[in-house]
């Protein structure tokens, strides 16, 4: 196995996790017009977009704009500021690709401390393990076996700007070990390494008694993941890491003093340039879109407008771009999640969501449900996902969450 082999194969592995099923199987061939289409962004660390907590992920990977908890750093770090305890801590667990293989898997500790009434500091570790994987040189005499991983350490701020709006921050570091550092060909590999940031807000609406009923709404938006391109090697090019833009709403109803209702949605954006289609003559000169090898920033600007559209070429080799296919596409890279959670009280909950992605940009799509329940002062969330599409490497995949609030725990042993 060569260098360039080696690093593309344990990038692919990484990718999968986020990426699981190609759209070509459900494409007709002789379709060349659908053909063109598809057109998946990829990027290093895909593991950071994947729904670490059994809550959102039992609601479609919607969160933005749930109330707050201590999964806050992920979804949105403004909603830590409105947390009602003084501290909550949260390790979520979930094997991953169970379809494919026994060894992989995503664990996510985080917590929220709150300062004062107005602001708050979190913190989250996310650790990746991708299984076992044994690397063997061009002649398929086995080098050594290696299980890479993958992890982030973040570090965030809320502050609440009025008694209904916050602004949060966020600080990470990412270490992605794929290859272990093995040296092939004379060519050492090295774990990629970035830092990135996130910019996020939330809106609350305590008293919105809508519908005849008392209710709350919430609005949020998070761009994460702003940072450093990444590579494993002093030569390959360095791949942008996942920066995203999400943004939703959640809306609770009292429906009585014992039972609520809330939805909530999310609409989720890569910020990432996407491939652009070449010339079939000439691989270096770009026939639709634009050339996706540039800066963090202007990535992140470019990628609301780069999309190629449907390309296709006539007899002499020119290329015809279908009218509004470029809008149409930029469209589809939008990801829709959402869901309803029925609360009993603060004891019981059951929840249940949709996930949606366009098949040409990765055909992630699936229906997800879950339940959490809370004892004392301990609460216990789980998930389930079941595919809508075939092969689908996610199917059945469960989630498990442990959360502790330390206030509770203040109040338990007051009453005791």
């Amino acid at each position: 196995m060569n260098r360039t082999h080696l690093i593309r194969t344990s990038v692919a592995i990484a990718v999968m996790a986020l990426l699981p099923q190609s759209a070509k199987s459900q494409l007709d061939p002789g379709d060349a017009a659908a053909i063109v289409q598809l057109n998946t962004i990829t990027t290093a660390v895909p593991f950071l977009m994947i729904a670490p907590d059994s809550r959102s992920g039992a609601l479609g990977d919607a969160g933005v704009a749930l109330s707050p908890d201590a999964n806050s750093m992920h979804w949105n770090a403004a909603k830590m500021a409105f947390l009602d305890s003084e501290l909550d801590v949260s390790l979520s667990y979930a094997p991953w690709l169970r379809a494919l293989v026994d060894d992989m898997n995503l664990a996510y500790l985080t917590g929220v401390d709150k300062i004062n009434k107005r602001s708050a500091v979190g913190y989250a570790l996310r650790y990746f393990s991708l299984g076992n994987i044994t690397f063997t040189d061009q002649n398929g005499t086995t080098l050594r076996d290696f299980q890479p991983a993958e992890l982030s350490l973040d570090v965030g701020y809320s502050q609440k700007f009025t008694d209904n709006f916050s602004g949060g921050v966020a600080g990470r570091f990412i270490h992605s070990n794929l290859t272990g550092g093995i040296d092939v060909m004379g060519a050492e590999s090295k774990p990629g390494i970035s830092v990135a940031a996130d910019v996020s807000l939330f809106y609350t609406n305590k008293h919105a008694n809508w519908f005849g009923s008392k209710g709350a709404f919430n609005w949020g938006m998070n761009i994460s993941n702003i940072g450093a391109k990444m590579s494993y090697t002093e030569t390959a090019a360095q791949d942008f890491i996942p920066a995203n833009l999400r943004m939703g709403f959640a809306y609770k109803s009292q429906i009585d003093e014992y039972n609520s209702l809330t939805f909530t949605t999310d609409f989720n954006k890569l910020l990432v340039p996407t491939q652009p289609v070449y010339y079939q003559n000439d691989a270096n000169t770009i026939a639709s879109g634009y050339d996706p090898n540039v800066g963090v920033a202007t990535g992140i600007v470019q990628s609301f407008y780069d999309a190629p559209g449907v390309v296709t070429f006539d007899d002499d080799g020119n290329a015809l771009i279908e009218d509004g296919s470029i809008f149409k596409e930029e469209l589809r890279e939008i990801n829709i999640g959402g869901g309803f959670e029925y609360g009993f009280l603060d004891v019981f909950a059951f929840r249940a969501g949709y996930f949606y992605e366009h098949y040409s940009k990765g055909n992630r799509q699936f229906v997800t449900m879950g339940a959490g329940i809370k004892y004392t002062v301990f609460t216990i969330d789980l998930s389930y996902l079941i595919s809508t599409t075939q092969q689908n490497p996610l199917a059945n995949t469960l989630r498990f969450t442990l959360g502790l609030k330390f206030s509770d725990i203040e109040e338990y042993l007051s009453e005791e």
